[in-house]
């Protein structure tokens, strides 16, 4: 049960008894950073509880629901539709299971909504929340889940499910970056040589030429919509360059300027070039 997930065994192993035993509650509370596997245990979760096939798509599925965010925030009229339908008996299964994902964005009318569901949830009924900030919820949602807290996952467990998923040699720079994150890993598949890019661009600054360097910094000029998740990169890369040498030190407060400053909605390109050039100047001269 739940073994083409990684990590967060405890927790794994926890609801896996309480399916076996029939013991499952009325209302869980997955809390834990992006990327770590919460929705999709809850995915799973739900399978198992309305006993369907492992490869089956569940988001059609009449005794299932999952509520998103509608803009940035859930809404009161979502949670109101989601206890209109909670109530409907179950259609092919002996039970309904509910996930809210992003809940800690619901609004606190939304919360307060729920709350009545879950101080009298029907007996069929599993309500899954999934956040990342604890401290979003109310007190009194709290009280009424069973709270779980993932854990990030383990920089070998990142490598080895790379490796074996998707045949990816991640560097030490990039496994840095996602922070126990899997979801963060997967992501980077696609992009991994604009990373290793910006890594080889780093590993030059202080060895080239300003065309020279110029010429490796292309693909930030390319990069206008992901730029903040790049500089993000290159940040790690440049602390982990300051060990040696610590005026990349330096380069990081570069960095952190040129974030404001794209923020502030300055020219892009120009940015760049500033961005570039300071750090350049900044090794150029030592």
């Amino acid at each position: 049960m739940f073994e083409n997930i990684i990590g967060n065994d405890l927790i794994k192993e926890t609801l896996s008894k309480n399916i076996e035993n029939d013991t499952l509650s009325h209302s869980y509370l997955f809390v834990g950073t992006d990327g770590i596997g919460k929705k999709m245990l809850a995915i799973e979760l739900a399978k198992e509880v309305l006993c369907l096939e492992k490869e089956l798509i569940i988001d059609n599925h009449p005794d299932f629901m999952c509520v998103e965010p509608d803009g940035n925030n859930i809404k009161i009229e979502q949670i109101r539709f989601l206890q209109k339908k909670i109530q409907e008996k179950p259609i092919t299964s002996n039970r309904k299971v509910y996930i809210i994902n992003n809940a800690d964005t619901m609004t606190p009318e939304a919360q307060n909504c729920l709350l009545k569901t879950l101080e009298e949830p029907p007996e069929f009924a599993i309500i899954i929340l999934i956040g990342r900030n604890e401290n979003n919820f109310l007190v009194t949602i709290k009280s009424r889940c069973v709270i779980l807290h993932f854990r990030p996952i383990d920089d070998e467990e990142i490598k080895h499910y790379m490796q074996q998923n998707y045949n990816l040699q991640l560097t030490k720079n990039q496994i840095e970056i996602f922070q126990g994150s899997i979801g963060k890993a997967i992501a980077l598949k696609d992009k991994q040589s604009e990373y290793m890019n910006i890594e080889k661009l780093i590993q030059n600054l202080d060895r080239k030429d300003l065309l020279e360097v110029i010429e490796l910094a292309e693909p930030l000029y390319k990069a206008k919509e992901e730029i903040f998740e790049i500089l993000e990169y290159m940040n790690v890369v440049l602390l982990n360059q300051a060990k040696e040498n610590y005026l990349y030190t330096n380069c990081i407060k570069i960095v952190e300027n040129t974030k404001k400053r794209l923020k502030q909605n300055a020219n892009y390109d120009m940015c760049i070039d500033n961005l570039i050039f300071n750090m350049w100047y900044n090794l150029f001269e030592k």
